[in-house]
């Protein structure tokens, strides 16, 4: 606010430690005036790429884990946002002390689904798709360069980022990267007030998603390599002039040490306080939930994602190898630790994206100088960029309206779109006409506890996404899942562990095959995604 006051010290400090970064004239990804290349923007083109990055970013609600967020939501709203202290959706563990660490995000999408009525599907998709966009917004807009160029970094990032698009809570987490990522380059800029506002960020983030760990360590990170890089210009005072990342001084590192500490301190106001932690360790330790799943798997070429992501990886080293000759430790840091999590880890490559996204938006402004300069005519390049707006048009009018039908199918009659799914809406509406000639405890995949959950509110599920981790006495869900599923031969004492009576299985499964084969289950149901069995009463 303009005329606020600050105690003496802290304004002494602010402005020493704000000196060398006015003087550098540098935010922590930008380029000096000597860099900046074409800051032109063609508005054909724009448009174009604006119309496709939201075709992108918009994405029906097949997220597996979607069902349970929004059941959560709901019933938090139901329950005037009073929390469970256990698990009220699954029969097999009703005493586990439940976390949820995305609970105010649970709570906003329940929000938007019942407030807007009919359209509140719809309005839950926006909302994702806001939250994409505007990360990648944030990230793009820290380059300094013209608005195609940004548009352009945007739009290749989000295709390469497709297959992890959707109803996706992480995506709260990836706005709250982008955010940190532009408050510390507004510091570098010399604004040492956007630093203030990582505490409060730190604590709503930590109640909307349990990714808020992300942006400790990444602070933390720079917080650390910016102090190396102090630390060795101090020492060898000829490196401060090759550095295209001017390192901050002391005052400023301890200023953004005290900033980390306090938001570190901030995350515990939260519903859980410790336990919230203890929670997201628990998660990230057990080894048999991260070998198991696939978003914790390594990247693979066996299908079209890691070919697209390892093809955006080769593109970005030919283009870094052609275009870039700064040295810039702290962004060097940033992108290697993240390129590694990503290739260990499939749920880590939207933040390598997102922090290579102003990279790209640098190198595509300095390919675009060089290309004009080998067509210095006006007209000609005139020419090439209207071919190149022709061609997107085409390609994009060839792909066709479909995918923008199924989002407003998705979101304006769900139960219509999931007929076309492999999600079991036709069983669904079976079992609410027939509910009476079924069990009391269900057995179901994986995959469909969160939808379960979504269509069939009030119903105890055997399991869902929120429970890889659970294990409470001889009941590790998880792993007594994977016997009953994958084992050679199933694990079918499994369900009387459980006291399973009753049971929606995939069609063509070991499963199916085997409940099919006992004396002592019936199929009361079958279509072409599902069967429904009933344990035969003795």
């Amino acid at each position: 606010m303009a005329g606020a006051r600050q105690p003496a010290g802290l304004a002494a400090l602010g402005r020493e430690a704000c000196n060398v970064t006015r003087e550098a004239d540098q935010s922590f990804v930008a380029t000096n005036a000597s860099r900046r290349t074409n800051h032109a923007s063609y508005s054909a083109f724009d448009c174009l790429l604006f119309f496709f990055l939201f075709n992108v970013a918009l994405q029906p609600l097949v997220e597996p884990d979607f069902g349970w967020h929004l059941r959560t939501g709901l019933d938090l709203l139901n329950n005037g946002w009073r929390l469970p202290g256990a698990d009220p959706y699954s029969h097999t563990m009703p005493d586990w002390p439940w976390v949820e660490h995305a609970w105010l995000t649970d709570g906003l999408i329940g929000l938007l689904y019942q407030g807007f009525g009919g359209i509140g599907p719809l309005a839950v998709i926006m909302f994702f798709a806001a939250a994409v966009t505007g990360a990648f917004f944030a990230a793009a807009w820290l380059a300094q360069a013209g608005r195609t160029y940004r548009l352009l970094a945007v739009a290749g990032s989000l295709w390469v980022a497709l297959p992890f698009l959707g109803a996706r809570t992480q995506l709260v987490t990836l706005l709250g990267v982008a955010v940190v990522l532009r408050l510390w380059s507004r510091y570098r800029a010399g604004r040492l007030s956007h630093l203030w506002a990582i505490p409060p960020l730190l604590w709503l983030w930590a109640n909307l998603h349990g990714g808020f760990t992300a942006g400790l360590f990444i602070l933390s990170l720079i917080l650390f390599v910016s102090a190396l890089m102090r630390l060795c210009c101090d020492r060898w005072p000829v490196l401060a002039g090759r550095l295209d990342e001017a390192p901050p001084t002391w005052p400023a590192l301890g200023h953004l040490a005290l900033v980390l500490l306090l938001a570190a301190g901030a995350t515990l106001l939260n519903p859980y306080g410790w336990r919230l932690y203890g929670e997201i360790y628990a998660s990230l330790n057990d080894r048999f939930m991260l070998e198991a799943l696939q978003e914790w798997q390594p990247v693979s070429l066996q299908g079209r994602a890691g070919v697209t992501y390892v093809g955006y990886l080769v593109a970005l080293g030919v283009a870094v190898g052609l275009f870039y000759r700064r040295v810039e430790p702290l962004r060097w840091t940033l992108l290697a630790f993240f390129l590694v999590q990503s290739l260990l880890h499939w749920r880590n490559v939207l933040f390598f994206l997102l922090l290579a996204t102003p990279l790209w938006v640098e190198l595509l402004a300095e390919a675009a100088r060089r290309i004009s300069a080998l067509i210095p005519d006006v007209q000609r390049q005139k020419q090439v960029l209207l071919g190149l707006t022709v061609v997107a048009a085409v390609g994009m009018a060839w792909e066709g309206p479909s995918h923008l039908q199924r989002v407003a199918q998705s979101g304006l009659a769900p139960e219509e779109f999931f007929r076309g799914t492999e999600y079991p809406i036709e069983a669904v509406q079976w079992i609410r006409t027939h509910r009476d000639q079924l069990g009391t405890r269900l057995y179901n995949d994986y995959r469909v506890g969160g939808f379960l959950l979504w269509w069939l509110p009030g119903e105890k599920i055997f399991i869902d996404g929120r429970m890889p981790a659970w294990r409470f006495g001889n009941r590790w869900i998880f792993y007594d899942y994977a016997a009953v599923t994958t084992w050679e031969p199933l694990e079918l004492r499994v369900l009387d562990k459980y006291g399973v009576d009753w049971a929606i299985v995939a069609v063509g499964t070991p499963l199916n095959q085997m409940l099919a084969k006992q004396l002592e289950w019936r199929k009361v149901y079958l279509d072409s995604k599902v069967s429904i069995f009933v344990k035969r009463q003795e």
